[in-house]
């Protein structure tokens, strides 16, 4: 699959030097795409439209109309990560998890995108809690990892947006509410930095955006 040769490029830092993106980073990336329920998407979909088709060859939908295919499958690794009730990042887990649901796709086409998901089983290395890390340490390196790696920046942002629409329970996602999420998480964190990570996650995961 083409997204996953780009994956495969990306590494994916340590969430502790990953910054908080702020949300006007993520509108050019909120305008593209439209809301999709993951529920009722089939891994056949997923493959051809939102991320590309499987030989590599352009994806069905125009671009306009997607998603970021990296951002996209940052957002379902933080989904799966949430729906299973974890509470940790793994730093250098994307490229196993892309490759691991588009295995799982292949093999089953027909399925949902959200069984394919609970079915996927990504390595678990580099390990980083939640709840071991505080809204004022997170926001501390905002600065510096938006000038080094803006682009790892969005896509751990990503991350945390699909945690987050996990833990409220919903299975769209809807990409118009990344920016609105980046702000509100922003917010959060400034009114109270000794939370953990977590907590705030969860907190904002009742917020209707």
């Amino acid at each position: 699959m083409r997204v996953m040769k780009r994956i495969a490029a990306l590494r994916i830092v340590s969430l502790p030097m990953a910054g908080l993106l702020l949300a006007a980073c993520l509108i050019p990336l909120a305008s593209r795409a439209a809301e999709i329920n993951i529920a009722t998407l089939s891994c056949d979909k997923y493959e051809n439209e939102m991320v590309g088709s499987p030989d590599g060859s352009a994806a069905a939908a125009a671009p306009s109309q997607r998603a970021d295919s990296i951002d996209t499958v940052m957002w379902l690794f933080g989904y799966s990560v949430g729906k299973a009730g974890e509470h940790v990042m793994y730093g250098d887990a994307l490229t196993s998890f892309g490759f691991a649901l588009d295995a799982e796709c292949r093999n089953n086409p027909s399925t949902s995108l959200l069984q394919a998901l609970a079915a996927v089983r990504p390595k678990r290395d580099k390990p980083m809690d939640l709840m071991t890390l505080n809204c004022k340490d997170f926001e501390s390196r905002h600065a510096e990892s938006m000038q080094s790696d803006a682009s790892s920046a969005n896509t751990i942002m990503m991350w945390l947006f699909g945690y987050s629409v996990a833990q409220s329970g919903s299975h769209v996602f809807d990409a118009t509410k990344a920016a609105p999420f980046a702000a509100t998480l922003q917010n959060r964190c400034t009114l109270h930095p000794e939370e953990s990570l977590y907590e705030v996650l969860m907190a904002v995961s009742q917020v209707k955006h």
